[in-house]
């Protein structure tokens, strides 16, 4: 094979840019919308429930349908940028995004805005894995670490920050201009990719695309989105989601071994064989029952502390200021700590603060100073370390498959903790006493993630890029 050629299977991955600060504001700009989009809509819901004269049951598909589509388009998505390049699916995943918001927002009826969630639930599937494998691709090694952790600090502080612009939009104006307020920021974010997202160059022949594999993995997440949730439950008032559950597992079971045979498998088998990889995607799934964790910190501080439900959302800014500095931190020290160190402090960081949270005898002010470790585990858990090791480890035709999957564990295990810490709560009697139980085990879970992060391997010498080895030569 000729120097400069690939697969004829897949696009040749660009050079590094020469201008990644170009590129910078064309990713973060859109991984932030579509990050914000999922935690803008609790606060909406009220607003959509009197406005469509719907009920609680049904306002929970806001959110599953939101998530089942990111999901089920995560894959196709990152497939397709590895085939075809990342520029005109990041270009394409923003415009549907930006469709779905223009459809909610005109929408006359509450079918009208579940098929606008739809919409931006397909296209918010393919921004942040495809910005992830963008900055693979074009960064050069030494500046990989401070943009993932840039990447994990946006989508942070977008989750938490969410809440409370949502509740600022709609005192301002009405809840049409939390989806509304996306097209301006997204006419921006395609200006910005049009002109700095690098092309690549495309061979002539592609392998068929893998429809059957496709079609496993939406219907295997369906049914395990529906298992968790339990949505369905309510919906139809019968118990479904064990069943949902059992159809999860035996999808995926011929979702395995339909992709082994596959000439270009929608989920590479082979990103499993990789203990390191393997390893990646499990800490994925806990990074993401951390982070999912936080949404009930506000209930505690409603339970223990008397916090009144209209101030509840700030007395997680503490959490969100650390979070914030947790990401970018972990940036800086990525190169020079390793993934392993880092991870092992993250999740370190979770287990001492949740820990520390379920100690609700204590007052308000130590329950703020707990939400500090939080913050910071959160932001390192859930910033560059991970996605760098499926960087470094993944081939490069398949890094946006790679990073699909770090977006499909970690929407994974934020939906388990949902689920789970709300049913350990119940069982423990509700109230405080039920969640400081809850959060002992999101504790506990933690520290199980801390000690499967040994597995990873130690890192190697800290890498160079091209320029330096031909400095060096």
């Amino acid at each position: 094979m000729r120097p400069g050629f690939c697969s004829p299977r897949m696009p040749a991955p660009p050079s590094p840019t020469p201008t990644p600060r170009r590129l910078m504001p064309a990713l973060f700009i859109g991984v932030f919308m579509a990050a914000l989009d999922t935690a803008v809509i609790a606060p909406a819901i009220p607003a959509l429930r009197e406005a469509f004269a719907i009920d609680h049951r049904e306002a929970g598909l806001l959110m599953v349908v939101f998530v089942l589509c990111s999901l089920s388009s995560t894959a196709l998505l990152a497939n397709l940028g590895d085939r075809h390049g990342r520029r005109p699916v990041y270009l394409g995943a923003v415009t549907c995004f930006a469709l779905g918001s223009l459809i909610i927002a005109l929408s006359p009826s509450f079918g009208i805005v579940l098929l606008g969630r739809a919409v931006q639930g397909f296209g918010a599937g393919g921004i942040i894995p495809t910005a992830s494998a963008v900055i693979g691709d074009a960064v050069p090694a030494r500046e990989r670490g401070r943009a993932l952790g840039l990447i994990g600090a946006i989508y942070g502080m977008a989750f938490v920050l969410g809440p409370p612009l949502a509740a600022l939009l709609m005192l301002a104006a009405s809840w049409h201009w939390i989806f509304l307020i996306n097209l301006p920021i997204a006419a921006l974010v395609l200006w910005l990719a049009s002109r700095a997202l690098p092309r690549a160059k495309q061979m002539a022949q592609h392998a068929p695309l893998d429809t059957l594999g496709l079609l496993l993995v939406v219907l295997g997440l369906c049914a395990l989105v529906l298992g968790i949730t339990r949505i369905a439950d309510g919906l139809f008032e019968r118990l479904l989601w064990p069943g949902f559950l059992v159809a999860a597992a035996l999808l995926g079971a011929w979702l395995v071994r339909v992709e082994r045979n596959a000439a270009a498998p929608m989920i590479p088998m082979n990103l499993f064989a990789q203990r390191q990889l393997a390893t990646t995607y499990t800490l994925t799934v806990g990074a993401g029952f951390g982070m999912g964790s936080v949404i009930f910190l506000s209930s505690i501080a409603q339970l223990a502390h008397g916090v009144e439900p209209r101030h509840a959302g700030f007395v997680l800014l503490p959490l969100v200021l650390s979070s914030m500095a947790g990401s970018m931190g972990a940036g800086r020290l990525l190169n020079r700590l390793g993934p392993r160190t880092l991870i092992l402090l993250g999740f370190g960081h979770l287990a001492l603060g949740y820990a520390l949270c379920a100690l609700v005898g204590f007052g308000l002010w130590f329950f703020l100073v707990a939400t500090v470790p939080v913050g910071l585990g959160v932001g390192i858990v859930v910033g560059g370390a991970l996605r760098s090791i499926a960087i470094d480890e993944a081939p490069p035709a398949q890094r946006g498959a790679a990073q699909g999957l770090i977006n499909i564990c970690t929407s994974i295990g934020t939906l388990l903790s949902a689920a789970v810490v709300s049913a350990v709560a119940d069982f423990g009697g509700g109230g405080a006493h039920g969640f400081a139980i809850a959060y002992l085990g999101v504790a506990a879970s933690m520290l199980l993630m801390g000690l499967a992060t040994l597995r990873l391997r130690r890192p190697p010498a800290a890498p160079h890029d091209a320029a330096q080895e031909s400095a060096r030569a």
